[in-house]
């Protein structure tokens, strides 16, 4: 029961100062500012959470197919550098900004294209609802655009490798748990006020929270040991 509720607390700690300011944040809250806020919420959830769980089964797995003193060597590294990339972050000037100009980027010129394709005549939109993708038979194409925007947005991002670092290390329940409430709350959060919200919140303080939280991860790592 400790060690699921220790995975818990430090994937829900992890998760929201990763999230808060992060470009799938950003992302969440522009599409949620053109498109109906259901379909953005439910479809960047979704695509959260099967990369907390992927990532978390990849931890998981991690002791099992190499030893788990090294994977624990490993997770420690990956706290401490972690922790000084997010300091690294706090000391560098526009982070924030360039990162919220590059998603509107982005963003506008998918929009800008696919307002090109809908002015199409009413027959030309019956055919193309024949030749629809077979996953936009069953799914709204926002919900399938918000999906693959955050979940390749997080593929290889600091919080999903974090996320299988304390999977292999900490109870993996846990990890998901805690994982999935942190990026519910941020993704909320995005979607009803993303924006003003993260002009409000000072990035630097963010990334000194998250820089310091992950090295107190990577001392405790460190003091412990691997079987523990």
């Amino acid at each position: 029961m400790a060690s699921l509720v220790q995975g818990f607390s430090k994937s829900l700690a992890m998760t929201v100062l990763s999230e808060i300011g992060d470009k799938t944040f950003f992302a969440a809250a522009i599409l949620a500012m053109r498109h109906p806020r259901r379909l953005v919420l439910s479809g960047c959830l979704a695509a959260l959470i099967v990369m907390t769980i992927l990532s978390a089964v990849v931890g998981w797995a991690a002791p099992n197919l190499i030893s788990r003193k090294l994977t624990h060597h490993i997770t420690t590294l990956l706290f401490f550098g972690f922790g000084l990339w997010s300091l690294w972050d706090a000391f560098t000037d526009g982070g924030e900004a360039e990162e919220l100009a590059a998603v509107e980027k982005k963003l506008d010129a998918d929009f800008k294209a696919n307002g090109v394709t809908t002015k199409a005549g009413s027959k030309a939109d019956d055919e193309s609802k024949k030749k629809r993708p077979f996953l936009s038979q069953f799914f709204s194409p926002i919900f399938l655009k918000a999906f693959s925007i955050t979940f390749f947005g997080e593929w290889g991002d600091k919080s999903q490798l974090a996320t299988i670092g304390l999977a292999a290390d900490e109870n993996p329940f846990g990890v998901v748990l805690g994982g999935i409430i942190g990026q519910a709350l941020c993704t909320t959060a995005a979607v009803v006020g993303g924006k003003s919200l993260a002009s409000q919140i000072s990035e630097k303080i963010v990334a000194l929270s998250g820089g310091v939280l992950f090295i107190v991860f990577g001392l405790q790592s460190f003091l412990s040991s691997a079987e523990s």
